[in-house]
């Protein structure tokens, strides 16, 4: 590709200037079709030849590609009338470059350059001239380091004489004003005498008010084309564009509507086709006429107030006004409503006759034509749900092109008010409350009744809703809860207080008799102290089988309360026989006495402390025997085997109750009372815990000066090695009276703490009892245990085949039973003696004697063995045969006789 020598010579001058350096032309190629191809930039404007008419505005584009850079792009225009030599025209950034016959145009604005991007700019020629026709170049000046591309691009502009003649057509115009439905026509003529081959494009157009419209076109290839909103009445037929002659041209409206008022223009374009591509040359428009609608009157008219029993018959008349004689037909809509608007949400339609004289309704409701301009509405067996507000939609419609229809009127009636009126049924509620609780946990029972039923009908129901209202001491309004409500299919509905216990049966709603509701609480709480009240209201049927409510009536509130004072329970101990001495029975009575307890039954629990500067057991409260309030007695920790029978707990009286302890032990010594609760009972079978008490304690004390023991531990060997023998003596001593020996016995327990202190439990090892029973706990260990008796006053404890385990801490626990006077046994305080360390030692010569020996057997038999098994190897394995080589004798003696 190659530059042409009119491309050079630009370039040339343009390089001479001093805003750039230096250039160098880049060869370029030709492409297919002998098309110039540059790389880099490239000036374009519109392809072919541009066609205009004397007196229109002439538009050029010009814009470079590939160009990226930050600052506006110059542009130089220049014009030839051959095409061989060109002037300045008009430049973006030289004022003085214009040739001096431009500048009065561009001084006037009659030319002018625009700029529409940072790489493109328009040539506007305002009044295009005859003497402007000719080829116009744009050009770019360069900058750059290199010249890449083309600089400039050239348009061939024609120049045509105004040939367009358009003219609004004589033919008669519409009158002043039209009905809606009547047809009207428009003309229009429009020709042109160009020398060139051209083509025309008509549209038609509507404007009203500052709003245009167009209505239907004729393209300059010959098509149709229907404007917004047009579309369907062109299909149908309703709008046509037909053409009448060689230059006429008609716009038919068979059926007017009222958007078609307006002002009407006929607009005519010139087109011309150079090489495939549509130009528009010229545009010219002309007003044609204006068409007013005359709006059609119609209205529609009913009665306003209407009041009907009910199950009578409902007539409504809807008279209808209207100026039309025409083919019209009417559209009547009956529509109902709670609102006196029918535009609000809610309405609905209650009959219909179309334009065919088609009605569309129910089996209650009816639609008829009277007469020709009145229609009548027939509801049959009013109820309460037609009171309302009854309207009457009126649409007029005149067939249109093609069996259509067009809507030319519509209207609606004032609401017609219906009001029903019915005899409601009259009645009273009275609730009375049968049962009233006195303490908590009692039943409380509530009847709602009605009664003084006044026209009673067969269609009314009664149901009920259960309200609660707390108690104010003050005047503070309180907002009522409900708790159950019964709807008209007698379906009920628990409020929030009352559905939990309602489902767990506490909370009971029935229907015990036709004029009668029942309230049952089963469980009374004090939470539920407060005012009842109960709604009975009257539901009516009505025809699609449904219950609408009609009636409300409150009965007045019932206020169920108690006094809450606190329970009082008081139990009293006293002894009634004097107690002296040990073997003796112990008796002890508790009387009860309770305030504010819903009939209380009562449950003992007999408990033991031991006396005031006893420090055997210190703070310890035993619990001995028990009787519930079923009378169900129980032994609590009484752990005496040998007395399992020597408590009795018993109820005298309901209030009064007896403790006996017999053949009472110097270890009963304590205080004793009686710890007594009272129950409600609730449910039935069931109890709750009203009220827990105890009683004043009563003593026993044995004042008695009985021998004093002591016991402790003696060991001829505190030290031993494992598997000696361990003898451990348990030694008894009696101070102050003497006592026969037949009248003492004991109880021996040996204990080990295996540790170098006392900081671990005590491991039971062995126990006598007084009647010379042993006992020997179990050991994980091979050493084994013996306990006997030496004589009345020492014990002997003896660990045979002692092991490591066994050392640590021994000591005994001795429990004295001294015979009493009066035959029987009187078991002593338990007493402790002082722990000894036994320690257990190794014998290290017999415990290296059996490895030793086993030691150096083995080792013996190894030697033996690893001697016998050399000469074994030595003897069969390893045994070669040598043999000698033979030497030639021969040659010995030849070499002997050389």
């Amino acid at each position: 590709m190659c530059q042409s020598s009119s491309q050079r010579s630009y370039l040339k001058g343009y390089h001479d200037r001093p805003q750039g350096p230096a250039q160098r032309p880049e060869v370029c190629a030709l492409g297919a079709g002998n098309a110039t191809l540059c790389r880099g930039r490239v000036v374009r404007v519109p392809a072919g030849s541009l066609v205009r008419v004397v007196g229109t505005e002439l538009v050029i584009p010009c814009n470079v590609s590939d160009y990226d850079g930050p600052s506006e792009q110059n542009f130089d225009w220049s014009f030839s009338a051959s095409g061989s030599s060109f002037v300045e025209l008009a430049s973006t950034w030289e004022a003085g470059f214009p040739a001096p016959q431009y500048r009065e145009r561009l001084q006037r604005g009659d030319i002018l350059l625009r700029r529409t991007a940072n790489d493109a700019v328009e040539l506007h020629i305002k009044n295009v001239q005859h003497s402007d026709q000719g080829h116009y170049k744009c050009s770019t000046p360069s900058t750059d380091a290199t010249v890449q591309g083309n600089y400039e691009d050239t348009v061939q502009v024609k120049v045509l004489p105004d040939a367009l003649r358009v003219a609004a057509s004589p033919q008669p115009a519409p009158g002043p004003s039209l009905r809606e439905g009547e047809p009207f026509e428009l003309w229009c003529s429009a020709s042109s005498s160009s020398p060139l081959h051209t083509h025309l494009a008509l549209q038609w157009e509507v404007r009203r008010g500052p709003a245009r419209r167009s209505i239907l076109s004729l393209t300059h290839e010959g098509r149709f084309r229907p404007g917004p909103g047009y579309e369907q009445r062109y299909r149908g037929g309703d709008v046509r564009l037909d053409t009448v002659g060689s230059d006429g041209y008609r716009l038919a409206v068979s059926r007017a509507l009222s958007s078609d008022q307006g002002s009407y223009r006929c607009i005519v374009s010139e087109w011309i086709g150079e090489q495939g591509n549509w130009q528009e040359i010229q545009e010219k428009a002309v007003d044609v006429a204006t068409v007013v609608i005359q709006p059609t009157v119609l209205r529609a008219a009913v009665a306003r107030n209407v009041s009907v029993a009910e199950g009578k018959d409902l007539g409504l008349a809807c008279n209808i006004t209207t100026d039309r004689t025409d083919d019209v037909r009417p559209e009547v809509t009956w529509s109902f409503s709670r609102m006196p608007d029918s535009t609000l949400p809610g309405s609905r339609v209650l009959a219909r006759l179309d334009r065919d004289s088609l009605v569309h309704g129910s089996p209650h409701v009816a639609l008829s034509h009277t007469d020709a301009r009145s229609y009548h509405l027939l509801v049959r067996d009013v109820s309460k749900e037609n009171v309302g507000y009854y309207f009457c939609h009126v649409a007029l419609w005149t067939p249109g092109y093609n069996r259509s229809w067009h809507k030319v009127a519509e209207a609606v009636s004032a609401p017609a008010a219906v009001t029903v009126t019915w005899l409601e049924p009259d009645y009273q509620v009275y609730l009375n409350a049968s049962k009233v609780p006195e303490f908590s946990d009692d039943l409380t029972e509530l009847e709602c009744r009605i009664v003084d039923v006044k026209n009673p009908e067969a269609s009314v129901r009664f149901t009920v809703s259960w309200y609660y209202r707390v108690n104010r001491r003050n005047d503070d309004v309180v907002a009522s809860e409900l708790l159950a409500v019964m709807n008209g299919d007698w379906t009920v509905k628990y409020g929030e207080r009352s559905k939990q216990r309602a489902r767990e049966g506490d909370f009971i709603f029935s229907k015990e008799h036709p004029d009668t509701f029942n309230f049952r609480i089963q469980r009374t709480t004090e939470e539920d102290r407060g005012n009842y009240y109960c709604v009975v209201s009257a539901w009516t049927k009505q025809r699609n089988s449904s219950w609408v409510k009609s009636k409300d009536v409150f009965s007045k509130p019932i206020n169920i309360f108690w006094a809450l004072e606190d329970s009082v329970l008081v139990v009293k101990a006293r002894q009634p026989k004097p107690f002296f001495a040990a073997g003796n029975t112990f008796e002890m009575t508790c009387k009860v006495s309770s305030k504010n307890i819903k009939s209380p039954r009562y449950s003992v629990l007999i408990t033991a402390e031991k006396p005031v500067g006893d420090l055997s057991s210190p703070n310890e409260t035993k619990y001995i025997i028990s009787l519930d309030q079923d009378s169900v007695v129980k032994l609590e920790n009484w752990t005496d085997a040998s007395r399992v029978d020597g408590v009795v707990l018993e109820k005298v009286q309901e209030d009064e109750f007896r403790y006996r302890m017999y053949q009472t032990q110097v270890s009963d010594a304590g205080l004793y009372r009686c710890v007594v609760t009272a129950w409600s009972p609730v449910r039935g079978s069931l109890w709750r815990e009203a009220a827990t008490s105890l009683s004043n304690p009563i003593e026993i004390d044995f004042q008695t000066s009985g021998p004093i023991f002591n016991a402790s531990v003696h060991s001829d060997t505190p030290s031993v090695i494992r598997g000696d023998l361990i003898k451990l003596f348990c030694i008894i001593t009696v101070e102050g009276a003497a006592l026969d020996p037949d009248d003492m016995a004991f109880d021996v327990s040996w204990f080990a703490v295996h540790s170098f202190g006392l900081d671990k439990a005590p491991v039971l090892l062995s126990s006598l009892d007084r009647k010379g029973i042993v006992n020997t706990a179990q050991r994980d260990w091979k050493s084994s245990l013996s306990l006997e008796r030496m004589s009345v006053l020492e014990f002997l404890l003896q660990v045979h085949g002692s092991e490591d385990q066994d050392f640590g801490n021994y000591y005994c626990s001795v429990t004295p039973w001294v015979k009493s006077p009066t035959g029987s046994w009187q078991k002593e305080a338990e007493i402790q003696s002082k722990p000894v360390f036994i320690t257990v030692k190794m014998d290290v010569l017999n415990a290296f004697k059996y490895p030793l020996l086993i030691g150096v057997g083995l080792s013996t038999v190894i030697g033996l063995l690893s001697c016998l098994i050399g000469y074994c190897s030595s003897h069969w394995c390893c045994k070669k045969e040598v043999q000698e080589t033979r030497r030639e004798r021969r040659r010995l003696m030849s070499m002997e006789m050389d």
